[in-house]
C-alpha cells in the first residue's frame, strides 16, 4: 500500500480531487450544450476534461499534445457537420467546438493544481454560453459612440495600465517627500470610470422610471448631469420641485458612496480607513432619508446622458488626480494638516474622487494618518455637496434652490457632528 501512495508525486487525496474536480468542471461546461440539444454534451465535456487531466498527471507533453490536436480534430468535424446542414447550426457546432477545446484546458489547468484559474474559465465560459442572446442583444443595440467608448475603456484598463510602472515613483526635484504609486492611480481612474459605464448603462435602461434611479444612478455617472436635468425640470413643472430635492440629494448619495468605496478598496492592504465609513455613511444614509421623505416617487423625469467615458476624457481625469495627489503632498508638506485640507477643499470642487484619491494615497504612503485622511475625505465630500446645491441657485425656482441648500447643510452637519464625536 505504502508503494503505491508513492508512486504520485504529491498525495493521493490531492490527485484524486483534482481529477474529480476536472471531471465537475467538465460536466458544468456541458450542461448548457446538453439543455441546448447538441452533439456534444455533459459527458462528452466531462471525458474531455478527465482526459486532460489524467494526460497532464502522468506528465507526458506528448499524450498532452496528442489529446488536444484529437479535441481540435473533433472539433472541426463538428463545425463541418455543421457547415453541411443549416447556417444556425453552423455558428452553433463552431461554439461547441470551442467550449470542448475549452474544458479540455480546464482540465489540464485543475491538474496542474491551478485551481482558482481553472474554476475562473469554467464559470466565464459558462456565462458566455448561457448568456448568449443577452450578449447578442446587447452588441446589436450599440450604438457607434457607445462601441467606441467601450473600446477605448478597454484600452485604458488592459493596455495602458500594464505599461505603468509597478513600483512608487519618487517626485523629481526633492519637493515632497512620498511615492506616487501610478498603478494605483490609474487603477481608480479605471475604477471610477467602470462606474460611470455600466451606470449610465443602468440610467440609459431604467432612467425615466423614476427619479430614484435618476438621481442615483445619475450621480454616479454624472452628477452635474442631475442638477442640471431637474433645474430644467422644475422649471417647467414648478409642482415637482419635492421631487428634484430628492433626486439631488440620491445624486450626493451616489457620490459619498463612491468615495467610501474608493476609501475602503484601496486601503485594505495597510488596513481598511474605518475612520471615514462612518461619517461618508451618514452622508449616504441621511441623503437617502430626506429622498424618501421629501418625495412620494410618483414623477418620472427622462434623462438623457451622454457617453461618460472617453479615452481623452479619462487621460485628463488621471493627470487631476496626479496633480491632486501631488498638491495635497505638497500642501501637506509646506502647510501641515491644515495645507492638505484646503487642497480637499479646492479640489472637492472639480472632483471630489480626485480629492479622496491623495488622501488616501497619503495614508497608503504612512504620510498621514487615520484622522487626518478622514477629514480630507469628508472635506473634499462637502464641497462636492455644496457646489450642487451652488449650482441650483441660478434657476428660477428660489424654492428648490433654498430647500437643496437646507437639506444639504443638514445632512453635512449630521456628517460633521458624528466625525468629531470620533475624537471627543
Amino acid at each position: 500500500m505504502s508503494t503505491l501512495l508513492q508512486l504520485s508525486p504529491e498525495p493521493i487525496q490531492t490527485t484524486v480531487f483534482r481529477i474529480l474536480l476536472a471531471g465537475a468542471l467538465g460536466m458544468f461546461l456541458g450542461l448548457e450544450r446538453e439543455w441546448s440539444q447538441k452533439s456534444a454534451g455533459i459527458r462528452t465535456f466531462a471525458l474531455i476534461s478527465l482526459l486532460a487531466a489524467v494526460f497532464t498527471l502522468v506528465e507526458s507533453q506528448a499524450l498532452l499534445v496528442v489529446g488536444g490536436v484529437l479535441v481540435i480534430v473533433q472539433g472541426i468535424l463538428l463545425a463541418v457537420q455543421g457547415l453541411l446542414g443549416d447556417a444556425e447550426a453552423d455558428g452553433l457546432s463552431l461554439t461547441t467546438s470551442v467550449s470542448m477545446l475549452v474544458a479540455y484546458g480546464v482540465g489540464a489547468l485543475v491538474a496542474q493544481g491551478f485551481i482558482l484559474e481553472g474554476v475562473s474559465v469554467a464559470v466565464f465560459s459558462s456565462l458566455l454560453l448561457v448568456l448568449k442572446r443577452e450578449l447578442h442583444s446587447l452588441a446589436w443595440g450599440l450604438s457607434r459612440e457607445e462601441l467606441r467608448s467601450a473600446t477605448e475603456f478597454a484600452i485604458l484598463a488592459f493596455v495602458i495600465y500594464p505599461l505603468l510602472p509597478s513600483e512608487p515613483v519618487e517626485i523629481p526635484g526633492g519637493l515632497l517627500d512620498i511615492a506616487v504609486e501610478l498603478r494605483v492611480i490609474w487603477l481608480m481612474v479605471v475604477f471610477v470610470a467602470g462606474i460611470g459605464i455600466v451606470n449610465y448603462a443602468i440610467v440609459q435602461t431604467y432612467g425615466g422610471r423614476g427619479i430614484a434611479v435618476t438621481g442615483f444612478f445619475g450621480g454616479l455617472a454624472s452628477s452635474t448631469a442631475v442638477v442640471g436635468t431637474m433645474l430644467d425640470h422644475v422649471r417647467q413643472q414648478p409642482d415637482a420641485t419635492s421631487y428634484a430635492v430628492a433626486a439631488i440629494l440620491l445624486a450626493d448619495a451616489a457620490m459619498a458612496l463612491r468615495n467610501l468605496l474608493i476609501t475602503v478598496f484601496f486601503t485594505i492592504e495597510r488596513g481598511v480607513l474605518v475612520e471615514a465609513i462612518l461619517p461618508l455613511g451618514a452622508v449616504i444614509v441621511g441623503s437617502v432619508a430626506v429622498a424618501a421623505y421629501t418625495a412620494d416617487w410618483s414623477e418620472t423625469v427622462e434623462m438623457g446622458l451622454e457617453s461618460p467615458f472617453s479615452l481623452r476624457n479619462a487621460l485628463a481625469f488621471g493627470g487631476v488626480f496626479l496633480l491632486v495627489v501631488v498638491g495635497g503632498g505638497f500642501a501637506e508638506t509646506q502647510f501641515g494638516t491644515a495645507g492638505l485640507y484646503i487642497t480637499s477643499a479646492l479640489s472637492g470642487l472639480v472632483s471630489s474622487a480626485g480629492a479622496t484619491t491623495s488622501a488616501v494615497l497619503l495614508y497608503r504612503g504612512g504620510a498621514i494618518d487615520g484622522p487626518t485622511a478622514m477629514f480630507a475625505i469628508l472635506t473634499a465630500t462637502a464641497a462636492s455637496i455644496m457646489v450642487k446645491a451652488a449650482l441650483t441657485a441660478p434657476g428660477p425656482n428660489r424654492a428648490f434652490a433654498t430647500r437643496v441648500a437646507f437639506w444639504s447643510s443638514v445632512v453635512l452637519g449630521v456628517a460633521t457632528v458624528l466625525a468629531l464625536g470620533l475624537f471627543v
